[in-house]
């Protein structure tokens, strides 16, 4: 025993310089080896060679120790394979992932362009074939009206032309010196149809009807039977003959039959513009209602692709946040568990090292003779219930005053008082105590340091979401800001063109006023100019009516001379070829005014048409425009709602490390201190349970 005890204070000696771990299993070894000087038994128990049990132990405790290294190494290596196979599997996951949410990203753009694109195509094509339908619509209502019109002008000449038939008939009947037999009452009544005839008629008739005729057709009305008197009136004297009457009537009846075979043709030549325009209306409403039911179905089709495209990105970037995690804790619980197995084998082989050491000295031939010759039980003291008391209570006097510990202190007064089985079960229940206190903080450790790293992590990942809804609202705003100046330019561009268009209308107004003018007065000179023209024509172009009858001359002296020869005035004929001639003038004034007016209006109208058109592209223009803008502006106000969220999450982030910091940072800063002052707790109450079991401790407390 001498000699063990001498080994035991050697081997401390020696590995004082080394690891504390070995000099406390050695000082472990040695505690087993005083201890069998420390047991009371009897006489029996002396002949069971306790040495020989502590050899025993020593070998069980190398066989364990072998045993959960075996274990330990099963264990390491399962945890090896998870590691490796599971790092292997999501990170290829996460690149996966990574390429998957890329090509959703691309293919989430195309779709949303491509419904853009398809929604303006919709609306044009709508825009389209409204516009048609409208114009259709409109081609329909000018038609009703153009029929109506034509039907009342039709029916209005088919009167006429049989109320000019009947009259034509009743004076056919009596021409050639028969008018004296005609009623009073027929007379009337052709008088009546020639008065309401020309009345009624009266554009259409003028120019055909020579004043002349109007005159004769003017006094026919105005005195129907002084035409057909037995005897001629004074009126009679320079009327027509009764034939003028007639020929009026016919001259009529041609022009309204030939004016409504002109309105016949013009209605049918109406009618067939307008069924064509109806043919190519409807085929272009037909082949756009086709290309929208086409586009809609396609447009269906894309917002599904779209939507089912963001619901996958939804949960590829669901999935790859929670393999990143996932990553993040194998790689941190990996990492611990090859520092915990490189810990575990130093420690265990320190520890199978010092067992193997002590079995040595133990097992050794000298030992055994020594101890055969020195291990006496009679020598051996039995040591009485209150001195174990009191070296237990001095011993946890002594641990409770260096670790400032009440409940050591509060044990050892205890442990003078209580007997020993309430004693060893308040040291059992402090040690269980003191073990959970010891599991729950390095469990709360490990926590702190998952959570810090998870919290760093997802900081780190959000700071970089909120740099990019950050790139991504300046992209947004500048794109914004360039769509309305360009709408607001084309706006003003438009203004200006409605501008110089209702201007280019009030100056076409204006020429339209004064060319009407201008025509009227062309017209109404050269009326005038005929009508003078007219009345010397009918003088100067007769014969002349005196001629001088020769008699024969009474016989006796002559007479005196008579009147000479009448002649026209020379100057006659020139001045009638002059109001011709300014009559041309006139004409040709009123063609050129008239071509000039047409030419007007075509550039007129061709404006009109362009700005139009111009008009009609950058309104929609304005309309493509606008809808990228508020398509933007939807956009924009979204990534400024992710970025509050992002930064919601950030602020709780940053507060959450602060509520870890309060949680953790003494643990974290003081763990080491705290765990080992707890294992001194252990080791002293289970030091004070050897005693109270019987041990001696003092000798060794000395030494070591």
């Amino acid at each position: 025993l001498a000699q063990a005890v001498l080994a035991c204070r050697n081997f401390v000696r020696a590995t004082e310089a080394r690891d504390n771990s070995e000099m406390k299993v050695c000082l472990l070894l040695c505690v087993a080896v005083f201890s069998v000087s420390a047991l009371s038994f009897d006489e029996n128990d002396a002949k069971n060679r306790p040495v020989s049990k502590v050899i025993t132990l020593l070998k069980d405790m190398l066989k364990q120790l072998e045993k959960e290294a075996a274990e330990d190494e099963e264990i390491y290596d399962k945890m090896a394979c998870w590691c490796e196979t599971n790092d292997k599997e999501k990170t290829k996951a996460i690149a996966d992932a990574e390429a998957k949410i890329e090509d959703l990203t691309t293919k989430i753009e195309e779709l949303t362009a491509a419904s853009a694109r398809l929604n303006t195509e919709i609306k044009n094509l709508e825009s389209e074939v409204a516009k048609n339908q409208e114009s259709l619509d409109k081609a329909t209502a000018i038609r009703e009206k153009q029929l109506a019109e034509f039907n009342a002008e039709e029916k209005d000449l088919l009167e006429s032309i049989s109320a000019l038939k009947a009259a034509i008939t009743v004076l056919s009947k009596h021409q050639g010196g028969a008018f004296l037999q005609l009623p009073s009452s027929h007379i009337l009544g052709v008088a009546a149809t020639i008065q309401h005839e020309m009345q009624k008629h009266a554009a259409l008739l003028q120019g055909v009807i020579t004043p002349s005729q109007r005159r004769a057709a003017a006094s026919f009305v105005q005195a129907p039977q002084d035409y057909f008197d037995a005897k001629p009136t004074f009126k009679q004297s320079y009327a027509p003959q009764s034939g003028e009457i007639f020929g009026i009537l016919t001259q009529m009846l041609e022009t309204f039959e030939a004016n409504l075979s002109q309105s016949q043709k013009e209605e049918m030549a109406n009618q067939k513009a307008y069924e064509d325009l109806k043919a190519a209306k409807e085929e272009e409403i037909a082949a756009g209602q086709e290309q929208i039911d086409k586009k809609t179905a396609e447009l269906a089709d894309t917002d599904e692709k779209n939507a089912q495209a963001k619901e996958d990105i939804e949960d590829t970037k669901k999935s790859l946040s929670a393999d990143e995690e996932f990553l993040m804790m194998l790689k941190e619980k990996c990492s611990m568990t090859d520092k915990e197995w490189e810990e575990r084998q130093k420690t265990r082989q320190l520890e199978m090292e010092a067992v193997s050491k002590a079995l040595a000295v133990l097992s050794g031939d000298d030992a055994h003779d020594l101890f055969t010759r020195t291990f006496n039980p009679a020598l051996l003291q039995v040591d009485r219930q209150d001195s174990r008391r009191a070296r237990a209570s001095q011993l946890l006097s002594s641990v409770a005053k260096r670790l400032n510990n009440p409940k050591l202190s509060n044990l050892a007064y205890r442990v003078r008082l209580d007997a020993f089985t309430r004693v060893k079960k308040a040291i059992d229940d402090m040690v269980a105590q003191l073990l959970k206190e010891k599991a729950d903080e390095i469990k709360h450790k490990d926590f702190c340091t998952d959570e810090f790293n998870t919290n760093q992590l997802q900081t780190e990942k959000k700071e970089r979401e909120k740099k990019d809804l950050i790139a991504k609202i300046e992209d947004l705003e500048m794109t914004i800001k360039s769509l309305a100046e360009a709408i607001e330019k084309l706006k003003g561009e438009i203004a200006e063109m409605q501008v110089q268009m209702k201007r280019a209308g009030e100056d076409r107004e204006k020429e339209n006023k004064e060319f009407q003018t201008t025509v009227a007065d062309q017209r109404e000179t050269q009326k005038l100019l005929k009508a003078a023209l007219n009345v010397l024509q009918d003088f100067y172009g007769k014969k002349a009516a005196f001629m001088q009858q020769h008699k024969q001359e009474p016989a006796g002296p002559p007479p005196p001379p008579g009147f000479e020869a009448y002649k026209k005035n020379a100057a006659s004929g020139g001045v009638m070829k002059m109001i011709q001639e300014i009559i041309n003038d006139a004409k040709a004034m009123e063609a050129e005014a008239i071509r000039s007016e047409e030419d007007a209006q075509k550039a007129y109208e061709d404006f009109v048409k362009e700005t139009n058109a111009s008009i009609e592209a950058k309104s929609k223009e304005i309309v493509n425009k606008s809808e990228l803008k508020a398509k933007a502006e939807g956009e924009l106000v979204e990534t400024k709602e992710a970025k509050e969220a992002v930064m919601l999450e950030l602020e709780q982030l940053s507060n959450y490390n602060a509520e870890l910091h309060q949680s953790c940072d003494f643990i974290l800063k003081n763990f080491d201190l705290r765990q080992t002052a707890r294992d001194e707790e252990i080791e002293a109450l289970k030091q004070a349970k050897a005693i109270l079991s019987g041990a001696k401790f003092e000798e060794f407390l000395q030494q070591a």
